[in-house]
């Protein structure tokens, strides 16, 4: 099952990406990636937004293409990634949209399974999708909370016996601003010189 955030459009569009290029690999070569293979070379790139991209690395990415899609499926869903990106630049909640007609019409004409997944998933959270337009919130803070609570779990948690203890470990690593006084200053004489 996808988990969709509404404010990161990113992981399950990746995700269709990846799942494009490993499938393409293993019908056409009948095995996994191996470092040489074109495409599994460039499988970071694909998942960079082409405005990050430099001259570079986009030439890097297009000879890849030329290598090892034949087809052309790794490209469409790169494509398909764009168009969904471009749901959340929309300056308006109505240009969002028509975006997102832009996206569900090129997912139906390229016929890629995974972008086809992608669009079933965004289509059932369409509304918290464009929802961002409306209020600006995005799950992405919620998110990386969330990651921050799990990642101290597995290191640390295990083995701790007082919920307040991991309590307190949890605010101190998830950046919780603490509104402690200062010390007052304890007043008391000044040593003399000795000379």
């Amino acid at each position: 099952m996808l988990r969709f955030g509404a404010g990161d459009p990113r992981r399950p569009a990746d995700r269709a990406v990846d799942d494009v290029r490993r499938r393409t690999q293993q019908s056409s070569l009948g095995h996994r990636g191996h470092r040489d293979d074109p495409r599994y070379r460039t499988r970071r790139l694909r998942t960079r937004g082409s405005e990050h991209l430099t001259d570079r690395q986009r030439n890097k990415l297009l000879s890849a293409f030329a290598e090892g899609d034949p087809d052309g499926e790794v490209g469409a869903a790169i494509l398909g990634k764009e168009l969904l990106r471009g749901v959340y630049a929309a300056p308006t909640l109505r240009q969002a949209h028509w975006r997102l007609v832009r996206f569900y019409s090129y997912v139906a004409e390229a016929e890629v399974p995974e972008l086809t997944r992608l669009a079933t998933t965004i289509s059932r959270w369409e509304d918290e999708v464009l929802s961002y337009h409306v209020t600006g919130i995005s799950t992405g803070p919620v998110e990386a909370q969330n990651l921050v609570t799990e990642k101290i779990r597995r290191i640390s948690a295990h083995g701790m016996r007082n919920f307040e203890n991991y309590r307190l470990r949890l605010l101190l690593h998830s950046g919780v601003q603490w509104n402690t006084r200062p010390t007052a200053r304890i007043r008391e004489r000044s040593p003399r010189l000795i000379a």
